[in-house]
């Protein structure tokens, strides 16, 4: 089971020849509302390829609690995940051009609620789980007390620091998995002083101060791991139409925790990862984009019809908090 410190967005998204400009009023060729967040869309996706999920996700008093409700039981999820706050339901804005590149507004509302004494409340869920996952759409305090719980207890942690903020050093002890786009790369090495472009010497300092396993995606040019004292691991990206971009990372981000908890090496799980990412680039919107098992089975079968060898496991600090 893997439990998400979570975000629930009520999701807009624009189809778009180009972005708009200043004052500028645009035909959409596109649109979808649909349930979102970064935290909803890894338990949609965790759900989707067959794991039992728990969290936590904050959701206003307004017009859209039921939406959210609605949105759980639509995904197979326990509605008990849900803690509602006087305030209003998240909300984010994504325009996605024809080339599938994307910009998003995201107003946080019920997330910024979340607090560490929520995550105190729920210390069995956490320490149930044989992961716990966060992202940025959440506050610091609740990821903090959700990670300091389940390392307590031995469990592996995985942060996506999206949208990308300060990077709280305590959090990044706690952190087992790093998984970050290259843009987010970016941001984190002008804050450690290291050049952008130099991606392993980012790694390996983000690894001196906590996670035992660094992810960078590349968008076309694949993604990147970094483990310690192994050399770099490149996946190459999936050759694909894309459509929208928006929801790849999260779809990336889980397909990488549900494989290297169903016990497969870095290299398949970072394969794996990639092949999840690049089914959502290819369809518009993202809920009814992500895929599940059977879904993903048959995508890597249409790229390597040949049974996949045996691959080594994970070694490491890592391999001790796997099951």
């Amino acid at each position: 089971m893997i439990y998400v410190v979570g975000s629930f967005m009520v999701a807009l998204c624009a189809k778009l020849t180009r972005f708009p400009g200043p004052g500028e009023t645009l035909d959409a060729a596109a649109f979808a509302t649909e349930p979102g967040g970064k935290g909803f869309n890894l338990a949609v996706a965790a759900r989707r390829l067959g794991m039992d999920v728990s969290g936590l996700f904050g959701v206003g008093r307004d017009i859209f609690e039921s939406f959210a409700e609605q949105a759980f039981a639509r995904a197979d999820l326990s509605p008990a995940m849900l803690v509602r706050y006087d305030t209003t339901t998240g909300c984010g804005i994504g325009f996605t051009d024809l080339a599938g590149e994307n910009c998003i507004a995201v107003h946080l509302g019920a997330n910024a609620r979340l607090s560490a004494a929520d995550m105190e409340a729920r210390r069995s869920d956490i320490l149930a789980a044989d992961m716990v996952l966060a992202q940025f759409e959440a506050p610091d305090p609740p990821i903090r007390a959700a990670f300091a719980i389940a390392r307590d207890r031995g469990r592996p942690t995985l942060l996506n620091p999206s949208p990308c903020r300060e990077l709280d050093p305590d959090i990044l002890a706690l952190t087992s998995i790093l998984v970050m786009n290259e843009s987010e790369a970016g941001k984190l090495a002008a804050e450690s002083g290291n050049p952008a472009s130099d991606l392993l010497a980012l790694a390996t300092e983000l690894m001196r101060r906590g996670p035992d396993l660094v992810v960078v995606t590349l968008g076309a040019r694949g993604a990147l791991a970094f483990a310690p004292e192994q050399p770099p691991i490149h996946q190459p990206a999936f050759p694909v139409d894309v459509q929208d971009t928006i929801g790849c990372g999260d779809a990336f981000t889980m397909g990488l925790a549900a494989a290297l908890l169903a016990g497969h090496s870095i290299a398949e799980s970072l394969r794996r990862a990639s092949a999840c990412g690049a089914i959502v680039a290819g369809r518009f919107g993202v809920f009814d984009a992500l895929p599940d098992s059977a879904e993903l089975d048959a995508f890597l079968r249409s790229f390597d019809p040949a049974p996949a060898l045996a691959r080594e496991s994970v070694s490491g600090p890592l391999a001790a908090m796997l099951p």
